[in-house]
């Protein structure tokens, strides 16, 4: 097991007291150190790397209770940029945020059926990180990292995507193919502990102990955050909820298994929902899941049968694998992202919260609350973008060689 380093600790803390200041800005350090749990003398340390680093700046004073003034301190929106991206499995989106993670920029580059190869996912991430800084009117000196979200599992201290079943990827270097295009220091993770920091830092998980997000896309996951803190499991591979098994020699599954939940309630197994409830329903749009999704949506709120069957069996199926969640992990909230949640919205909920409490015991059910997901940006480019501020904030105190390591080597085109 590894064990943090003093390296580490004063990393993570360096992070807990930044992300304790975007939500909270402006903040004094006593109430930075009633926060964290951190002693004064430690906080203040830590704000002044972040003052002399440029992220933070003093903004004046607030009167104490019979003591001085106490300084104030707020995040430097102007001190750098972050860039979160999402590599989905019909796009890959970049998002460009200032240090307060407000968005800045935008880029959408659509992949058709079949375009997953490394190299044309490598190519259309360039495409979109090229896209955001030149938007925006970035210098890319101010630029401090990219933060990478790849279906599947993947190593994040080596940079590989180690498996995503639906493309069939097995071990692709993917930092590396990226760092050949892109100059920034890059940083790997996938969607699921994406959406479970941008729960944590700014959506529904916040303030929260225990909290679990289930990733609604063409692929299905849970993000989980136990004890205030993201779970990421022994090998980074925590929370393939989505490779359970719901049903017993049910539908093949691109992971090899049979009946997993995602092959039921992911954007691929409602499209076969669909076609199952009416093989020839115009609402099914056979090559675009998006379109599928969207007249799935639009059928239920004019009342289309189909639409309204399609989606109260689809909550049947995602409310039972949700129980199993409650049942062993007992969350304070169970937060439904990702853009098939999106799109189906409040109908979804409102059945997956009638079919959980079917299946839930009843004690832990009455603690957790589900619901959508309140951000109203890309949770994924979001939570990605949190990695590229960890990086950086890793970085403190090292040598700047770091651009000419194998995963973050200049390069000409970003």
């Amino acid at each position: 097991m590894r064990r943090g380093t003093s390296r580490d600790i004063r990393t993570a803390n360096r992070y807990e007291v930044l992300r304790q200041i975007i939500a909270e800005s402006p903040t004094s350090r006593q109430e930075l150190a009633a926060a964290t749990g951190l002693s004064l003398a430690t906080v203040a340390t830590l704000v002044g790397e972040l003052l002399d680093l440029g992220m933070l700046t003093e903004v004046g004073f607030e009167d104490s209770a019979g003591g001085r003034p106490r300084g104030l301190v707020a995040v430097d929106a102007a001190g750098g940029a972050l860039i979160g991206v999402d590599i989905a499995e019909t796009y890959v989106r970049a998002e460009l945020f200032d240090l307060a993670l407000n968005v800045l920029a935008r880029a959408d580059e659509d992949m058709r059926p079949g375009e997953n190869s490394p190299e044309q996912v490598v190519g259309h991430v360039t495409a979109a990180v090229g896209s955001v800084v030149a938007q925006a009117g970035v210098e890319g000196a101010r630029v401090l990292g990219v933060g990478v979200s790849v279906p599947g599992q993947v190593d994040r201290d080596t940079g590989v995507a180690e498996y995503a079943p639906n493309w069939d990827w097995h071990d692709v270097p993917l930092l590396d193919l990226l760092a050949e295009h892109i100059a920034y220091p890059l940083h790997l993770d996938n969607p699921l502990r994406a959406c479970a920091v941008a729960e944590l830092w700014f959506g529904a998980a916040r303030g929260r102990g225990d909290a679990v997000v289930v990733n609604l896309g063409t692929g299905v996951g849970a993000g989980l955050a136990l004890g205030g803190g993201l779970h990421r499991g022994v090998s980074n591979s925590a929370g393939e909820w989505g490779h359970t098994t719901l049903v017993l020699d049910g539908r093949p599954c691109h992971c090899g298994n049979h009946g997993c939940v995602e092959t039921y309630v992911g954007a691929p197994g409602i499209m076969l929902n669909l076609r199952e409830a009416s093989p020839g329903s115009t609402l099914l749009h056979p090559e675009d899941q998006t379109a599928t999704i969207d007249a799935l949506a639009s059928g239920v709120a004019a009342g289309d049968p189909v639409a309204v069957e399609v989606v109260r069996d689809t909550a049947r199926y995602l409310g039972a694998g949700i129980s199993d969640l409650v049942n062993l992990l007992n969350p304070e909230v169970v937060v439904l992202s990702s853009w098939v949640a999106a799109a189906l919205g409040e109908p979804l909920l409102r059945e997956v919260r009638e079919a959980v409490a079917r299946h839930a015991l009843r004690r832990p059910l009455a603690a957790t609350e589900i619901v959508l997901s309140p951000i109203p940006t890309d949770p994924v480019c979001l939570g990605a973008a949190t990695f590229a501020l960890e990086g950086a904030l890793r970085s403190v105190g090292r040598r700047p060689a770091g651009r000419t390591a194998a995963r973050s080597r200049t390069a000409p085109s970003a």
